[in-house]
């Protein structure tokens, strides 16, 4: 068998771009690993490649095969791989600059796989890599997250969010999160000490915080600044916060673009199997229906990971 099952796109634009086609499985490089795909998930950053909003700043080439994140298991090896063996079960956030993982196989880097959790399902492994490394990335290596700070995490119930909650937790920070009404229960569930409940209440009257977590931006982003103490940290994962806003606040700014980390995904992992880390699942969509799964995405009503079944 030479050609897959993949969806891609040949256009920028709305969701009618996706096409679900055959295509070639791909060739794999002498550093490089094909995986056999189980599931893969949604991101946001899938549906902002695909209308084009981030052109000036990854280079992709069209068509284009969307999603960054995936679980299964290794079906050919490059001729200098040694680390892995044919069958081994692995998860990842592959390079995002290159082909994605709504297909039967994805070509890899060896270095960017890590062993899938153990105590956990395809489906549940691949809602893992993306954003649970943003999580990590943001709070651990950029801001630093330590014990007995204040940290806020916006939008608690999403697929950021809901692991940003139980690593601030794991750090021993006090975690203020927004919600809606319905999601009140499930970040309490993740650890929220705190939750404001956005339909009733404005999180913009919180002081003296140590740390926000934006996942928002706008006006979420906006209001943040007046709730950080002097000195406090800022960081965002949807653009670069405004340098000159943070120094009237006499804030600290951080922009997290998450990278791939094979290092961090075995550490998520050793969590996740010793129970520690819970994975939120919003709901499953099959390949060919990945234009509804982006539509659910779109609408940033999703609690916790949106997740596409491959085989």
């Amino acid at each position: 068998m030479s050609t897959q099952k993949v969806v891609r796109i040949h256009a920028y634009g709305n969701r009618d771009v996706l096409a679900c086609e055959n295509a070639p499985i791909p060739a794999v490089g002498a550093d490089e690993v094909l995986v056999k795909i189980h599931a893969t998930s949604i991101n946001p950053v899938d549906w902002k490649v695909r209308e084009g909003y981030l052109q000036g700043f990854l280079a992709h080439k069209l068509p284009l095969v969307l999603g960054w994140d995936f679980a299964g298991e290794v079906a050919a090896l490059g001729t200098n791989v040694s680390e892995w063996k044919l069958g081994d079960a692995v998860y990842s956030r592959p390079d995002i600059s290159r082909d994605g993982a709504y297909a039967e196989y994805i070509a890899v880097k060896a270095s960017e796989l890590a062993r899938k959790p153990e105590t956990v399902n395809w489906q549940q492994a691949a809602a893992v890599p993306l954003t649970a490394l943003t999580a990590w990335q943001a709070l651990y290596d950029m801001v630093n997250v330590q014990a007995g700070e204040r940290v806020l995490i916006h939008a608690g119930a999403g697929g950021v969010g809901s692991f940003a909650i139980q690593l601030a937790k794991l750090r021993g920070a006090y975690v203020y999160t927004t919600a809606s009404t319905r999601n009140v229960d499930l970040v309490k569930s993740l650890g929220a000490d705190e939750v404001i409940d956005y339909t009733k209440n404005d999180f913009s009257q919180l002081r003296d915080l140590d740390v926000v977590f934006d996942t928002l931006g706008g006006d979420a982003l906006a209001k943040s600044w007046q709730t950080l103490k002097q000195g406090g940290r800022l960081v965002s994962i949807i653009s670069a916060p405004d340098a000159a806003t943070a120094e009237q606040h006499q804030v600290t700014p951080f922009f997290c673009f998450v990278q791939p980390s094979a290092a961090q995904l075995t550490e998520l992992a050793r969590l996740i199997d010793a129970g520690k880390i819970q994975i939120i699942i919003d709901s499953v969509f099959a390949l060919k229906d990945i234009a509804q799964a982006h539509e659910k995405s779109e609408s940033g009503r999703a609690r916790g990971k949106i997740v596409v079944q491959v085989s």
